[in-house]
């Protein structure tokens, strides 16, 4: 995990000049290792370089020689240390904690199917689920159809979960073969809705076709 920061800054030296500073920290929640980077920049080229390796100051332009020899000294190495090392990678670690009910958050969805008239498509229709990384396909004995399907868009809801839906085009028989199969990313589980007439829902509201 990481958390980095880019300034830009207008100079006016004889016109416009940009001066660039992104610095930031990587932090491995497995095994502890934490990484460091800060270097500023001068009009899209690099200007001084911090190694957090060897706790110096690195000047790939001659002009940054003066700035180097003034940020190598005991106490600003101490300082940038301890920010990129300490500071930094607290403040990761809490924004991961505030927001780790967010990454881990997964809601499952309800499904329905769906049929305007006897001869209309039937649509499998999946709403509240979350995150977005979902998948919904329809399958016939096993096997995930290709023909005869209409996938959706993935679309969000009001209260910030999601829906999709996917529709088939009516088959002729052997409706119990046909099956309606929902993945959702971090749950080991699929949802799989087999089809049955006496489980679609009509647009009047009633269930089954005769």
């Amino acid at each position: 995990m990481s958390c980095d920061l880019t300034l830009f800054t207008d100079v006016s030296l004889s016109g416009a000049h940009f001066a660039q500073r992104m610095y930031g920290c990587e932090w491995d929640d497995e095994t502890g290792e934490v990484k460091g980077f800060f270097q500023d920049g001068y009009d899209g080229e690099d200007f001084i370089v911090f190694d957090l390796k060897t706790e110096t100051w690195i000047a790939p332009k001659p002009q940054a020689v003066i700035t180097k020899h003034k940020w190598d000294n005991q106490a600003v190495i101490a300082q940038r240390k301890n920010y990129l090392t300490q500071e930094c990678v607290d403040w990761l670690k809490k924004y991961v904690d505030y927001g780790r009910s967010s990454l881990l958050r997964t809601d499952l969805p309800s499904v329905s199917l769906l049929q305007k008239t006897p001869s209309s498509p039937v649509s499998c229709h999946a709403t509240g689920f979350y995150p977005d990384r979902a998948t919904m396909f329809w399958r016939k004995d096993g096997e995930e159809l290709h023909e005869d399907v209409d996938l959706g868009e993935i679309l969000p809801n009001n209260d910030g979960s999601f829906q999709t839906s996917v529709d088939l085009n009516p088959p002729t028989g052997d409706w119990e073969k046909y099956e309606c199969v929902f993945q959702l990313s971090g749950v080991k589980n699929d949802i799989v809705t087999k089809l049955e007439k006496s489980k679609i829902r009509t647009n009047g509201g009633k269930t089954g076709i005769r």
